[in-house]
């Protein structure tokens, strides 16, 4: 039997989480404005019958697929929003599972660091060489949340709510991690909009 663990739709990629992904993304890569489906399932290697599914229901495009021991992973992207929804629906259907068997989003920890130190930042910035540089004097929010795929989620609404730098997203493993950084009343935006989306994910 295939347990849904997360299931996260996004509408449009936001331009920075877009090309965070495409760094390292293993197969297409994703541009800004694309629509995206997270899945993530257990047992590890079912993601390759999902897999299979999604990408036979439509046009999509398969961005990366993740195989653990305990979850497998996998993500797909289209221009259209349409291919994307309906490769998700098919998966559903033939899993036999429906968006809300999903495993609810827990956040463990979210912390604002308030005028960043220069040896604090740069730290920040040589553990996290996917994404953009952390500067000495910003903000930084961290938000760690399980299932790890409901991060990409909350880093998406945290990008469309401010004017801010994503540092880093992870989101495969037992727990997913976001980090973020700008100014003091941008980077308290965009942390609301992270924690509100961790708490009411999309249901698409």
């Amino acid at each position: 039997m295939i347990k849904l663990r997360t299931y996260v739709y996004i509408d449009s990629l936001q331009p920075q989480l877009a090309e965070y992904m495409a760094s390292v993304s293993q197969g297409f890569p994703p541009v800004p404005g694309d629509a995206c489906l997270w899945v993530e399932v257990s047992p590890g290697m079912a993601i390759h019958r999902v897999t299979d599914i999604a990408l036979k229901a439509s046009q999509v495009k398969l961005t990366q697929q993740i195989v653990e021991r305990a979850y497998g992973s996998m993500v797909i992207h289209h221009r259209d929003q349409s291919d994307v929804i309906e490769s998700g629906r098919i998966l559903l259907s033939s899993i036999d599972a429906e968006v809300n068997d999903r495993e609810q989003c827990s956040i463990e920890w979210h912390d604002i660091i308030y005028g960043m130190t220069s040896d604090h930042a740069v730290l920040i910035n040589r553990q996290h060489r996917g994404g953009s540089m952390l500067l000495p004097g910003e903000s930084m929010f961290i938000l760690e949340a399980q299932p790890a795929g409901y991060i990409v989620y909350a880093a998406n609404q945290a990008e469309k709510a401010a004017n801010i730098t994503l540092i880093d997203v992870r989101a495969v493993g037992a727990h997913g991690r976001l980090t973020i950084s700008g100014r003091e009343a941008d980077v308290e935006e965009a942390a609301a909009a992270a924690i509100e989306a961790i708490r009411h994910p999309s249901t698409t």
